[in-house]
């Protein structure tokens, strides 16, 4: 058997989802770059023209997902790689609306098909540690939004450059984790493991409980990432520099996940999901009547909400329901950006006719309804272990 170094495998994993982390960042930087008081674009035009980060992803999990069981870990990431070289270079020749979208669009194909390969490259290589290692990979996507936030910062707020600048500095990541990955040996999926046959998989993609989180992962993304995607237009109103709340919202994921250990061995997952929708509820209700240095606050409160949000979705599939193999994880992901997609322009319409309290009021409405959900779900899981 070749001989896999995790350790270097892993290291490159982070780098890449650094990457994806910092597209989110720099794309709600460029907002005012290409809106009313720049391109021209309305924050609705916006919006469409940022969906192709989300279902440019989802497709490319969707699609990716069973061609990681059947190519390997190893095409995906390279096709990852890929897709993010040409992104990049065409979001710094982007002018208009077309050409954004466009440009966009190959971003989020590339981050969809790092989701695709690399969780199933986690999940595998740490079988035994799932929701622990699973969030700490998850570190660097709120690790990688502070980097992305402090980088267009800098570059645009304190040293003036032009945005194509910022958008530039996505080739650091890239290049560095390219050349982690070059040459590497990579295991074969948790599923190809298991020996679950390809009828077996399809057909536990039809279990009620697999639906009914694919059901949340639309509500609970777009809570997390339909609000941070436009915090510029949504709190441009309630503070100096929105993209620093970015900043420390993802600060504080970041943390969160990295001590995600201790918390998922106490609360276990459907007790991590039900307590980040209360608070992920609560952060949207203040966010709604907070300003200034009380923005803060509401942000860090919304910040604990969104920690565990996307990760243990993820690792709750991987730990009960692994039959359903890198297809599973990849729908996961897949249905979360699929719904930021959906919302982008919604709330872009009510900022452009109403508010952005209105819009906030209106995305509370979803940890609202997964604190029903999740409740449900620690009943379920809870009756399932005492059948055990």
């Amino acid at each position: 058997m070749k001989k896999i170094n995790k350790s270097r495998l892993f290291l490159a994993s982070c780098l890449a989802l650094i990457t994806t982390a910092m597209t989110f960042a720099i794309r709600a930087r460029l907002e005012t770059v290409f809106g009313p008081e720049g391109v021209g674009l309305t924050l609705e035009q916006i919006g469409y023209a940022f969906t192709p980060a989300f279902f440019g992803f989802t497709l490319a999990m969707i699609f990716g997902g069973p061609l990681v069981d059947f190519l390997g870990i190893k095409k995906i990431t390279w096709m990852a790689f890929i897709a993010h070289c040409i992104g990049i270079v065409w979001t710094i020749m982007a002018d208009s609306m077309t050409s954004l979208f466009l440009a966009t669009l190959f971003v989020g194909i590339g981050n969809g098909m790092v989701e695709a390969a690399l969780n199933p490259l986690i999940a595998s290589m740490y079988s035994t540690e799932k929701t622990k290692m699973l969030n700490r990979f998850h570190v660097w996507f709120p690790g990688g939004i502070v980097i992305g936030s402090i980088v267009g910062w800098l570059v645009m707020d304190v040293f003036g450059l032009n945005w194509q600048v910022m958008v530039a500095t996505l080739f650091i990541p890239v290049i560095i984790y390219g050349v982690m990955f070059l040459g590497q040996n990579f295991p074969v999926t948790e599923r190809v493991q298991m020996g679950i046959t390809n009828k077996q998989m399809f057909s536990s993609l039809g279990k009620p409980l697999f639906i009914f989180m694919v059901f949340c992962m639309f509500l609970t993304a777009a809570s997390e990432l339909g609000t941070t995607q436009r915090i510029e237009s949504l709190l441009k109103e309630s503070v100096a520099v929105p993209l620093l709340v970015l900043a420390f919202i993802n600060g504080i994921m970041a943390l969160g996940r990295l001590f995600a250990g201790p918390v998922a061995h106490k609360l276990k997952p459907s007790g991590m999901l039900l307590y980040s929708a209360i608070f992920t509820f609560i952060g949207l209700w203040l966010l709604t009547i907070s300003s200034g240095g009380m923005t803060f606050v509401a942000a860090a409160v919304f910040a604990i909400g969104v920690t565990f949000f996307w990760p243990t979705m993820i690792s709750f599939v991987a730990e009960y329901l692994p039959e359903t193999g890198a297809l599973g994880l990849s729908i996961m992901g897949g249905a979360g950006m699929f719904s930021v997609s959906l919302v982008l322009p919604i709330m872009g319409s009510l900022m452009d006719n109403a508010s952005a309290v209105e819009a906030l009021r209106t995305m509370s409405i979803l940890p609202a309804i997964l604190i029903v959900a999740f409740f449900g779900l620690n009943i379920y899981m809870n009756k399932r272990k005492q059948k055990a």
